[in-house]
């Protein structure tokens, strides 16, 4: 049954996204057609934005371009770990690309103001996934992210901001699978998970149709992601299917169900409940089938059910905080 329910939900929110009329703005320094090599990645520049918080642009051999990831951090010296925080579909679209959405609608600065731990917020990478691209995107360039963030990103961060080898991931929404691809692909590198209102299981066709009704969403083509429905790249990214690469990982995942919640009011309460609604409960109904997933091979995991919400950022801001424990346990590895 829960199977049925998500592919019937799946079409919908396809339809949901494709109906809704957004178009993706153009992120800073339009992306090359091509990568431009392999290699180390190098800083172009980091600048100090406060005492706890530095922008820092990378040249990524991978992208063959300047990215740039915004750091949470401590003051003084001393080594510490560092969380990877995605973002969601826009991936800072609403600041023009000058910030990760999450320092943008919650409180994040504030919250990890006083916690001993690198917060990397990567800003931009519109409908990306933060996934390798099969192909370079005439509407969203060249999209290297996981090779950006699990092999070129680290030692930068490491060895700036003291970073000392320990790392989680987190995300939300399609940084949420985005997260979960990075954990289980790279299981030596990460010792936790955190996904927000995000979709772990894309074995389902359905599943399937709203990723990439998520892609064209953004004026995408997602064949250039992972190729066609059944090109083997969409099981090699599906958390589900390599679900056993999180045994032993501290695990946090959560979702409201998609009804009116304490935080759905104000002018925007009808597009918030049409357009976050059926968002929300696609991630639950998927949810689901991945907390069954994780029964079936005994892993461990927290998972959180609001009774109510939808897709949208206060509800992401309550889980970042409900989550630190589990991400705290993670970062001490």
């Amino acid at each position: 049954m829960r199977r049925q329910a998500f592919a019937a939900f799946g079409l919908a929110v396809s339809l949901t996204l494709l109906g809704s009329g957004t178009t993706a703005v153009a992120e800073p320094s339009p992306a090359p057609l091509a990568p431009q090599g392999s290699g180390a990645a190098s800083i172009d520049e980091i600048v100090k934005l406060t005492d706890t918080r530095s922008a820092v642009f990378v040249n990524s051999p991978s992208m063959g371009r300047v990215i740039q990831v915004q750091v949470l951090h401590p003051a003084g010296d001393g080594s510490r770990p560092s969380l990877y925080l995605l973002d969601g579909v826009s991936a800072g679209e609403e600041s023009n690309f000058q910030e990760s959405t999450w320092t943008q609608q919650t409180d994040a600065v504030q919250f990890f103001a006083d916690k001993n731990v690198n917060v990397v917020l990567p800003v931009g990478g519109t409908a990306s996934y933060y996934t390798d691209w099969l192909l370079p995107d005439p509407a969203l360039g060249v999209n290297q992210w996981e090779t950006f963030l699990a092999n070129e990103l680290p030692p930068i961060i490491d060895a700036n901001f003291n970073g000392n080898g320990v790392n989680a991931a987190a995300g939300v929404s399609m940084g949420g699978m985005g997260a979960a691809n990075l954990v289980t692909r790279h299981p030596d590198l990460y010792t936790g998970l955190a996904s927000y209102s995000g979709c772990l299981d894309n074995t389902h066709p359905s599943a399937r149709e709203s990723v990439r009704g998520t892609v064209v969403f953004k004026g995408g083509n997602p064949t250039n992601m992972w190729g066609p429905g059944a090109d083997p790249a969409w099981s090699s990214h599906d958390p589900w299917a390599n679900a056993e690469a999180l045994r032993g990982k501290q695990i946090y995942i959560s979702t409201g169900n998609g009804l009116p919640g304490p935080y759905d009011n104000g002018t925007d309460l009808l597009s918030t409940i049409a357009i976050g609604g059926p968002l929300e409960l696609a991630a639950h109904l998927c949810t689901l089938t991945f907390q069954d997933r994780l029964a079936q091979l005994d892993i461990p995991a927290t998972f959180n059910y609001r009774p109510n919400g939808t897709h949208s950022w206060p509800y992401w801001q309550d889980e970042l905080r409900t989550s630190w424990p589990v991400l705290q346990q993670a970062l001490a590895a």
